[in-house]
C-alpha cells in the first residue's frame, strides 16, 4: 500500500471500489453501535433495520411517485440552467467585454442564498411545478455560469497562441481549442451543480408542497417520525451517488482521452 500513499497517485479501480464499500459499511456499523451500545432513543436515532422496514412500506405507499416528482423538478431546473448559463460562462470566460459586463451582477446574486428567494418565488410563480423548478434554477445558476467561465478562462495561452501562429481564425481557435479544452472541465461543473440541485429542491419542498421527498421529511418530522425522515434523507443520497456515477460514465464515454487508473 506504500506506493499508493504517494501524492495524487492512481490506484486501481478494484481497490478504490474496495475502499469505498468500506467507507460504507463502517458507517453503517457505526449506526448499529450507536444505537445499540450506545442506547441513543429511537426517536433521535432508529436502528438500520426499522428504516428498512420503513422504506419497503413507503415503496408501497407512494415512495416511488416522490422520487419522480423531486427528479422532475431537479431535471427541469438544472437542464434550464445549463441551457443558459453554460453558453454564457463560456463567453464570459472567452470574450473580456461580456465577462466586465456579467461578472459583477452575477457574483452580486451569487450571495443571495436561494431560500431567501422562495416567498418570492411563491408570489411570481405561485406554488405550483414552475415555483420548485424556479428555486432550484436561482440556486445553482449564478454559481455555475462563473464555474464555467473559470474553466474556460483557464485553458492555456500556449494552445490559443499556437493556434494563431498556425493561421487559426479566432472562430477556428474557439471551436477547435477553447471548446475542446474546456469542455471536460464544464461537465465536471455540471455534475458537482446537479448535486447542489438536489439540495435547493430538497428546500423548495419543505415549503408550499403536498409532493415530493422534501415534502415526504416533513410530513415525516410533523409527525415526529424518524424512520420515515431517514429514509428520504437517505434516497436523496442514494440518487445523488446514482446521478454522480452517471455523470463520471458520461465523461468517460465523450472524453477517453481524460481518462487514467482511479
Amino acid at each position: 500500500m506504500r506506493k499508493y500513499l504517494k501524492l495524487n497517485t492512481p490506484i486501481p479501480g478494484k481497490l478504490y471500489f474496495t475502499l469505498s464499500i468500506t467507507a460504507f459499511a463502517f458507517v453503517l456499523l457505526l449506526w448499529e453501535l450507536g444505537v445499540t451500545v450506545g442506547q441513543l432513543p429511537p426517536s433521535h436515532l432508529p436502528p438500520p433495520g426499522a428504516v428498512a422496514r420503513a422504506a419497503w412500506d413507503l415503496a408501497a405507499d407512494g415512495l416511488l411517485g416522490d422520487i419522480g416528482i423531486s427528479f422532475f423538478r431537479v431535471t427541469s431546473g438544472f437542464l434550464l440552467a445549463a441551457a443558459i448559463g453554460v453558453p454564457l460562462g463560456i463567453l464570459m470566460g472567452t470574450l473580456k467585454v461580456v465577462e466586465a459586463f456579467f461578472e459583477p451582477l452575477l457574483a452580486f446574486f451569487r450571495y443571495m442564498p436561494a431560500s431567501a428567494f422562495i416567498p418570492l418565488t411563491i408570489i411570481w410563480l405561485s406554488i405550483f411545478e414552475t415555483q420548485k423548478i424556479g428555486v432550484v434554477f436561482i440556486g445553482i445558476f449564478f454559481q455555475m455560469v462563473l464555474m464555467v467561465m473559470d474553466v474556460t478562462k483557464n485553458v492555456p495561452q500556449d494552445l490559443i497562441d499556437t493556434a494563431y501562429t498556425l493561421g487559426a481564425r479566432p472562430l477556428e481557435v474557439f471551436r477547435r481549442v477553447i471548446l475542446p479544452a474546456a469542455l471536460p472541465g464544464i461537465m465536471d461543473t455540471l455534475r458537482i451543480t446537479l448535486g447542489w440541485a438536489w439540495t435547493y429542491v430538497i428546500v423548495a419542498e419543505l415549503v408550499a408542497a403536498n409532493s415530493g421527498l422534501g415534502f415526504l421529511i416533513m410530513n415525516a418530522g410533523r409527525q415526529l417520525n424518524t424512520p420515515d425522515m431517514f429514509v428520504g434523507i437517505l434516497t436523496i443520497g442514494i440518487l445523488g451517488i446514482i446521478c454522480d456515477m452517471a455523470f463520471k460514465a458520461f465523461n468517460r464515454l465523450l472524453f477517453p482521452w481524460m481518462e487514467r487508473e482511479v
